[in-house]
C-alpha cells in the first residue's frame, strides 16, 4: 500500500518520498498491473486502458460482466486526441465547465489505441477527469490513459475509501493509494454525446439541470435498462449488500408498517431526523441530518450499506428521498440497490 494525501503534495519535505511512490506506481501500470486509487466520486481500479491483459484483470478481479464498458481516466483534454473523434464544440464547452470533475462524456471511439476489451467492443468510450488532487496527480505522472470502474466486487457497494477496497479485493490486486476519502460518495454523472440531444446515461453529482445551463438545451434521460450497455450502471443490479433491501418511498413515520417476519431482525438507513421512529430493537444508521441533505447522503450512502452488509441483520430497509434535482443520483443507486424493491412509508 501507498500513503499519500492532498497535503503529501506540496509538503518540501516529502518530495522525493512522493515522487519514488508515484514512480513504483507507473513502473506497476507499465507492467500491466491493476491498483486502487482514489477519486473523487468513489475509489476506482485503475489499469492501463491500452493494455489488453491488465483490463482482464480488471475484469476478473471485479467478478465484472465483459459486456460492461469501463471508464477512461485522463488528466489532459489533449489525450482524448489518441482515442476520440473530433469533439462538438458543444461538448467542449461541457468539459470546460465541469472537468476536472465528477462527470464522464461518452464519445465516439477512435482507431485502435485503447483495448476493446476495455470498452467492451463498442464503438464508443466514455471519458472523465477526475479532481481529487491524488487520482489527478497519478494520471499525470503515470501520462497513459486508466481506465478505473469501482475498486469493489461487482454487484456489491462501490468504495468510498482505501479501507473498503482491501477488504474486497486485498488479494486480487498489486497495491491501493491510501488518500482521503471520497468527496461525492457516488460514480460520475455519464452523458452520452455520441447523439443530438445528448443524454444522461447515469446520474450523478452533476445534475441535467446544471449540463441543460451551461449547454443552453435541453438534454434527454436514457430510459430503462439495455441489453448492450453503452455506460457502467445501465444493466445489472449494482451497489447492493447481501440482505434484501427495501426503499421506504416518503421516509418513515409512526404510521410505517414493515413487511418482516417476527423472526427477522431489520436495520434501517435514514436521516437522523427519522431515528425518534425507530424502534430499540432495529440497528439503525444515520445517513445523514435530514430529508434535504442529499449531498451527506450520497457521501455515505456505501459505507452504510457496507456496515449493513457486515452485520447480523436479516432484512435492510433504506429512505427513500424526495425525487427532485439534487437527489437523482442518490435514488438512482438506492433503487438500483433495492432492485427497485418499494414499500410506501406515508
Amino acid at each position: 500500500m501507498w500513503k499519500i494525501t492532498e497535503a503529501d503534495l506540496t509538503d518540501d519535505s516529502k518530495k522525493a518520498e512522493i515522487d519514488e511512490q508515484l514512480k513504483e506506481i507507473k513502473i506497476a501500470f507499465t507492467y500491466g498491473e491493476i491498483i486502487g486509487i482514489p477519486t473523487e466520486t468513489v475509489y476506482g481500479l485503475a489499469a492501463d486502458a491500452r493494455n489488453a491483459e491488465a483490463i482482464s484483470k480488471i475484469f476478473s478481479a471485479k467478478g465484472r460482466p465483459g459486456d460492461n464498458p469501463l471508464i477512461i481516466h485522463i488528466h489532459d483534454i489533449k489525450q482524448l486526441a489518441d482515442f476520440t473523434a473530433v469533439l462538438d464544440k458543444r461538448v467542449i464547452k461541457l468539459m470546460e465547465a465541469f472537468w476536472p470533475g465528477p462527470i464522464s462524456f461518452i464519445l465516439p471511439l477512435k482507431g485502435d489505441y485503447l483495448s476493446s476489451n476495455a470498452v467492451a467492443e463498442l464503438d464508443s468510450v466514455a471519458v472523465r477527469m477526475p479532481s481529487h488532487p491524488v487520482g489527478r496527480r497519478i494520471l499525470q505522472y503515470a501520462d497513459m490513459p486508466l481506465a478505473a470502474p469501482s475498486a469493489n466486487i461487482s454487484g456489491k457497494p462501490s468504495p468510498t475509501n482505501a479501507r473498503h477496497v482491501i477488504d474486497d479485493l486485498e488479494n486480487k490486486l498489486y497495491g491501493v493509494v491510501d488518500s482521503e476519502s471520497a468527496t461525492y460518495g457516488i460514480e460520475s454523472t455519464v452523458l452520452d454525446c455520441t447523439q443530438y440531444p445528448y443524454r444522461i446515461a447515469r446520474p450523478g453529482a452533476v445534475t441535467k439541470e446544471e449540463l441543460e445551463e451551461v449547454l443552453e438545451a435541453d438534454i434527454d434521460t436514457v430510459s430503462g435498462e439495455t441489453d448492450k450497455p453503452i455506460s457502467p450502471g445501465m444493466k445489472y443490479k449494482h451497489y447492493a449488500p447481501g440482505q434484501p433491501l427495501i426503499v421506504i418511498e416518503g421516509g418513515i413515520n409512526n404510521n410505517t408498517k414493515l413487511p418482516v417476519e417476527r423472526h427477522q431482525k431489520v436495520g434501517i438507513i435514514a436521516p437522523e431526523t427519522s431515528r425518534e421512529f425507530i424502534g430499540e430493537d432495529i440497528q439503525f444508521i444515520s445517513l445523514c441530518r435530514d430529508r434535504d441533505s442529499y449531498k451527506e447522503a450520497a457521501r455515505n450512502l456505501y459505507s452504510a450499506l457496507r456496515i449493513m452488509d457486515a452485520s447480523d441483520v436479516d432484512i435492510i430497509f433504506i429512505h427513500g428521498f424526495d425525487k427532485v434535482p439534487e437527489s437523482a443520483g442518490l435514488m438512482n443507486r438506492i433503487y438500483k440497490a433495492t432492485g427497485n424493491e418499494v414499500i410506501q412509508g406515508e
